[in-house]
C-alpha cells in the first residue's frame, strides 16, 4: 500500500513538471515575474514534527512578484493528520526588501487551508536577514481555528561551502497557549541543520530535524511524529 502511495506521489511530480515548465515569466520592464516549483520529500516537516504520518510528501508552489517588493503566492503538499485532511494549502502575501547596509526584511500573512477539515487559521509573519544570518517571528491568536494564541521565534544560519554547496542551520522556539495541544508545557524547541546543492537543474536538499522533549512527549502524544529524522528532497523551480 505505501509503496503504491509513493508510486502516486512520483506520477503527481512528473505531472507538475511539465505543466508548470511555462510558469516562469517576466515583464518586458521586469516589473512583474511570475515562478513555480514542484518538490518530493521523504517527509513534511513544519516546525519539528511530521504532517504526514512520517510517509511522503509532494508539493509545489506558484509565486507572483513585483519589483516594488510586493509578492503573494501559494503553496500545497499533502497532509496526514488521522481524519478527513488530506491536502494543506497556503495563501501567503507581503512586502520584502533590502536596504543599502545589505539588511533584508520582509513583512506578511499567511492563510493555511485544511482540505476535509474546519480547522483553517491566519498567521502574520515578519523577519530580517543579514549576512549569514537571519530572525524571524510568526503570531496567530487563532491556531488551528482553536482560538488560541501562539508565537514563533526562529533563528537561521545559512553559508556557502566548496563545491556550490550550501549549509542551512536554524532553531525554532514555540509558544503557544495550552489548549493549542494537549500539551502541558505550552512551548517547545525544533531544530534543523542540512546541506543542499544545485545539480543537473534539481535542487538536492538532505537535512536532519528534531524536536526538544516536550514537542515530542506533549505536542505529537506518543512522540513518533517528532522523532529526529534526516529528510530528503529533491525539486526544481521553474
Amino acid at each position: 500500500m505505501k509503496l503504491k502511495k509513493i508510486s502516486s506521489l512520483y506520477l503527481a511530480a512528473s505531472a507538475l513538471l511539465v505543466t508548470s515548465s511555462a510558469m516562469a515569466w517576466e515583464s518586458e520592464n521586469g516589473a512583474h515575474s511570475t515562478s513555480a516549483s514542484v518538490a518530493l520529500s521523504t517527509d513534511y516537516i513544519w516546525r519539528g514534527y511530521s504532517q504526514t504520518d512520517n510517509d511522503p510528501a509532494i508539493s509545489g508552489s506558484f509565486d507572483y512578484a513585483h519589483s516594488s517588493g510586493f509578492y503573494l503566492g501559494t503553496w500545497a503538499s499533502n497532509v496526514d493528520f488521522g481524519d478527513d485532511a488530506s491536502v494543506e494549502i497556503d495563501l501567503y502575501a507581503g512586502i520584502a526588501g533590502e536596504t543599502e547596509g545589505g539588511l533584508g526584511w520582509d513583512v506578511g500573512v499567511l492563510r493555511y487551508f485544511y482540505d476535509g477539515e474546519d480547522y483553517d487559521w491566519t498567521e502574520v509573519y515578519a523577519s530580517l536577514s543579514y549576512s549569514f544570518f537571519s530572525v524571524g517571528i510568526a503570531h496567530s491568536n487563532n491556531v488551528y481555528d482553536t482560538d488560541e494564541s501562539g508565537t514563533y521565534y526562529s533563528l537561521g544560519f545559512d553559508y556557502d561551502l566548496p563545491m556550490d554547496i550550501a549549509l542551512g542551520a536554524g532553531v525554532g522556539y514555540y509558544d503557544y497557549d495550552s489548549n493549542v495541544y494537549s500539551a502541558s508545557s505550552e512551548e517547545h524547541v525544533d531544530y534543523r541543520i542540512g546541506i543542499s546543492k544545485e545539480f543537473v537543474g534539481f535542487g538536492w536538499d538532505l537535512t536532519y530535524t528534531g524536536m526538544d522533549s516536550d514537542g515530542r512527549d506533549d505536542v505529537t502524544g506518543n512522540g513518533d511524529l517528532g522523532d529526529g529524522r534526516l529528510v530528503f528532497t529533491i525539486s526544481k523551480s521553474m
